[in-house]
């Protein structure tokens, strides 16, 4: 199975916990007299099931990315890289949003708000981590489609 197969087993498992989750709950209580729509303890069986079964998936995209390199570093240095990066961005395009928002004036008298940086020189250096999210992003995608799960 293919790195990005077991990518998407992944998050369909957790959507299935998800549900069961949800399911569980709305099946927690009845009124004295009425039946389950469903029997939790079926539900819960079928949780545990997918619980291990997610367990064990995870642990092994979790050792196949630990273990496979793209040109001289793991997958997960490369998500740990791309995950920081996206923090970043986010981070700097809220200071730039901020920093480049204009304060309406009434008056001469009124206080001039100011931008305490240069807008474009940062929308500049935000536009290069841009392009290196993509290319990262880029990378990883490739390897999850050439790369077998171990």
């Amino acid at each position: 199975m293919k790195l990005a197969t077991a990518l998407t087993e992944r998050a369909n498992l957790q959507n299935k916990i998800s549900e069961l989750s949800i399911r569980l709950n709305n099946n927690a209580k009845v009124q004295e007299g009425d039946i389950p729509s469903e029997d939790p303890n079926l539900l819960l069986k079928e949780l545990s099931k997918c619980i291990k079964s997610l367990e064990e998936l995870i642990s092994r995209i979790n050792h196949t990315n630990s273990v496979t390199f793209i040109d001289d570093k793991t997958i997960s240095d490369y998500i740990a890289k791309k995950d920081t990066l996206k923090q970043k961005i986010s981070i700097i395009r809220n200071f730039l949003d901020t920093a480049s928002e204009r304060a309406t004036r009434y008056s001469k008298a009124e206080i001039k708000i100011i931008s305490t940086v240069s807008v474009v020189d940062i929308q500049k250096d935000l536009d290069k981590l841009s392009k290196e999210l993509r290319l990262i992003e880029e990378k990883i995608e490739e390897a999850n489609w050439t790369t077998e799960l171990i």
